[in-house]
């Protein structure tokens, strides 16, 4: 049975999945699978920490979130408005006495040069497609009122902000379709063809309104030629994970599958496996997602975007989502985005 968006409080849902994924999977990051049983004991009885403590996943999702609701608090999204909103928190976070959760580098490196008056694009990492990219894009699925274009638009400009690889733009942009048909009544079953056929039509769709100049940066002759560049490795990562929810082994290391999650296509397509998984049981998908090889934390918190799109708020342990950290921000903006 489809559900509506509002009435699960699906937005709040996503952020407090994303937010507990990030946690579970925060002391699991660059341990292999034995290291992690030694340490958690089973996988599929793996507990959130005490104290739940998140990543720069959570904080960079939050910081996101906060320049969104700026931005279009001053009337309809756009490019400018966006940057002049998103841009500020982004130096604001790097300078953050909180931003010591292991940043990723490209990260500190594009958001230094943000704190400055030059162009955005020129702070851009454009070699940079690291998992950065999308691990925080999930408020662009959620918040209301977008066209296609606008919510594809913002989702790669926030993405370009820091990493500007076309493959980063085009998984940042799938990563919120995903986050957005979820919430909007899609059947698990269903998504990745739809996702296949989102890819497919917008695989040479440069949005020059949202990202001007930047794939001058790149050696692509053309635009076109340097956004397919990214869709194209996307939908190889589409066909990997197709086969690995066919094949439905929900004891391998997801991670064998499609990738360890350290770049933007592998923790889309990973975060994504194991929430298809266990389309209907949030918080395994949420162990196994932690118990992976790879960037544990980021395919976690995707995991957790994902199953709280689908299934609501109201799917996560109360004694989970009471001691999460950020939970009163998180919950303000879930409940605007909800309202």
């Amino acid at each position: 049975m489809k559900r509506v968006a509002t009435m699960k409080r699906a937005a709040t849902g996503s952020l407090i999945g994303l937010a507990l994924g990030d946690a579970l999977g925060f002391p699991t990051e660059f341990n292999d699978i034995p290291s992690i049983l030694a340490k958690c004991g089973p996988w599929r009885d793996m507990e959130l920490p005490r104290p739940a403590i998140v990543t720069d996943d959570t904080q960079m999702t939050l910081a996101l979130g906060r320049g969104l609701r700026d931005a279009m608090g001053r009337g309809l999204l756009g490019p400018k408005r966006m940057e002049h909103s998103v841009r500020p928190e982004f130096v604001e976070w790097y300078h953050s006495p909180e931003n010591n959760r292991a940043p990723g580098r490209t990260c500190l490196v594009a958001c230094r040069r943000l704190d400055s008056s030059r162009p955005w694009q020129e702070a851009s990492q454009i070699d940079s497609k690291g998992c950065g990219a999308n691990m925080r894009v999930a408020p662009i699925g959620m918040v209301p009122g977008l066209s296609e274009g606008q919510r594809a638009g913002a989702a790669q400009l926030q993405s370009a902000l820091t990493h500007g690889h076309p493959t980063a733009l085009a998984a940042s942009d799938l990563t919120a379709r995903a986050v957005f048909l979820l919430m909007h009544g899609a059947e698990p079953h269903e998504l990745i063809g739809l996702l296949r056929s989102y890819a497919l039509e917008n695989r040479t769709r440069y949005h020059a309104t949202w990202l001007g100049d930047l794939w001058t940066r790149s050696q692509d002759p053309t635009p076109e030629h340097f956004i397919a560049r990214g869709w194209d490795e996307c939908l190889v990562m589409l066909n990997l994970l197709e086969a690995a929810v066919q094949a439905g082994d929900e004891e391998a290391d997801p991670c064998l599958a499609t990738g360890e999650g350290w770049v933007a296509e592998e923790a889309f397509a990973t975060g994504l496996l194991c929430f298809l998984l266990f389309p209907e049981e949030p918080v395994t998908a949420l162990r196994r997602a932690a118990c992976t090889s790879g960037d544990s934390d980021s395919i976690a918190c995707l995991a957790g975007a994902f199953a709280g799109a689908y299934l609501g708020s109201d799917v996560w342990p109360s004694g989970w989502a009471e001691r999460i950290e950020y939970r009163s921000e998180l919950l303000t903006l879930g409940a605007l985005w909800d309202a």
